[in-house]
């Protein structure tokens, strides 16, 4: 084990970053005497992904070689650190469903002008939701006896994906601001609104020499020296490694506040939309599969389908929101349960996800220069496979090697 001194700097505030500062402190060879370690974020901590991702944390989530690792480190850390009650933490059902949505206008139309029931609304909405025959029905399709928060006239069938001993959830960006603080207490400097413009080399580019970024409070530039580096920059690694072959997805999502507490499911839907639907929107008898996961607190949080249409912005500050794809999310929600389509939208909210061209598997491990560690490229499963990364990206500085799972699989230098 290394201990020698070293200058170990971490670009990027996301999760991979914050769970790999808090294993660098956290490994026996770590002396704060001798080792310092400096955060770099160009924006501020879970800005991105990280502070809106949906948190699904799954023993079957992908790559197979970090994800039992990764899972287990989850429940220790949330053990350790009262994650239950600090990030979320708790286990959780998660299905497929196949459901057919309602016209979600029948929530405009329950009242009339003054306060009175509508005729024709009264007829569109189910009284009887709940009917002793109607949850009979759904109990004979296999649907769970506490998932009575989508509506049974739209639930058609439920196929288990995982149970709680398989599945579970944290909040991202609680997770992800606890990591940060928790690392923070043990020595790491943090440094929000400080973009890196320069990663600096030896002469033959051997090996890594210094970081030059801007200070956050004025327009000047500063370098300082780094033995080690950690890429961790998610979608924009590129931007400061051009060569990392790391593109980005803009995803949408909302968090809805139930007009009732839910059961705690994670739920990946295909819903058939009624035609019309929603004034004739374009959705109007499309299938639509938005992923609904409720949350602890009275919570849930519903995302869509990505897209491509906005390039990445320079930081996680200035991504895009478009508000006409939030809705779309909320009438889709809405269209298979009244606790949804009842409840207070709370943030509508994007962010790009990272992924490697040609791999479904992020990069970790050395690039090839001395001193070199790149760990980007999670896809969806960043928050599932962030503390896995973060224990092998503190093995790689202090041991030479990742020790904690078999990741030859993942070695950047077989894209670089």
């Amino acid at each position: 084990m290394s201990t020698d001194k070293k200058e170990i700097v971490i670009i990027g505030g996301g999760i991979i970053g914050c769970t790999s500062a808090y294993y660098l402190t956290r490994h026996p060879s770590y002396d704060p005497s001798k080792h310092k370690i400096t955060l770099l974020e160009a924006s501020k901590i879970a800005g991105g992904a990280s502070g809106k991702a949906g948190g699904l944390l799954a023993l079957w989530a992908y790559p197979s070689s970090i994800v039992p690792l990764s899972y287990k480190l989850h429940k220790e850390l949330a053990k350790e650190h009262s994650g239950e009650k600090r990030w979320g933490y708790r286990a959780v059902h998660c299905g497929q469903v196949d459901c057919v949505g309602r016209d979600v206008q029948v929530k405009g139309d329950v009242k009339g002008k003054e306060g009175e029931m509508d005729g024709n609304a009264e007829e569109s909405v189910s009284l009887q939701k709940r009917s002793g025959d109607a949850m009979k029905k759904l109990r004979a399709k296999g649907v769970p006896k506490d998932l009575d928060w989508v509506a049974p006239e739209s639930l058609k069938a439920y196929d288990e994906m995982g149970d709680p001993s398989t599945t579970a959830q944290v909040h991202p960006y609680q997770f992800t601001t606890s990591m940060a603080a928790l690392a923070k207490e043990k020595g790491v400097e943090i440094l929000e609104h400080s973009p890196v413009t320069s990663i600096n080399y030896s002469s033959d580019h051997s090996s890594v020499e210094s970081i030059t970024y801007t200070t956050s409070t004025s327009s000047e530039q500063k370098t300082i020296p780094a033995t080690d580096l950690i890429l961790a920059s998610g979608p924009w690694t590129q931007k400061i490694y051009p060569t990392a072959p790391i593109s980005a997805l803009r995803a949408h999502s909302v968090t809805i506040k139930p007009s009732r507490p839910v059961s705690a499911y994670a739920l990946f839907t295909q819903i058939r939309l009624p035609a019309p639907f929603a004034a004739n929107k374009p959705h109007s008898g499309q299938i639509v599969t938005p992923e609904i996961y409720a949350r602890p607190f009275n919570e849930v949080y519903a995302c869509g389908e990505g897209d491509h249409l906005v390039p990445l912005p320079p930081t996680s500050s200035e991504v895009a929101v478009d508000e006409s794809r939030c809705q779309d999310i909320v009438d889709f929600v809405s269209s298979i349960s009244d606790e949804l389509r009842d409840g207070e939208v709370t943030a509508r909210q994007a962010c790009y996800l990272p992924s490697v061209q040609g791999s479904s598997a992020p990069l970790i491990g050395f690039t090839g220069v001395k001193g070199e560690v790149m760990a980007a490229g999670h896809t969806c499963w960043g928050i599932q496979n962030a503390p896995g990364t973060g224990k092998l990206v503190s093995e790689f500085v202090f041991e030479g090697e990742g020790r904690s799972a078999k990741v030859k699989g993942l070695d950047p230098r077989n894209f670089l």
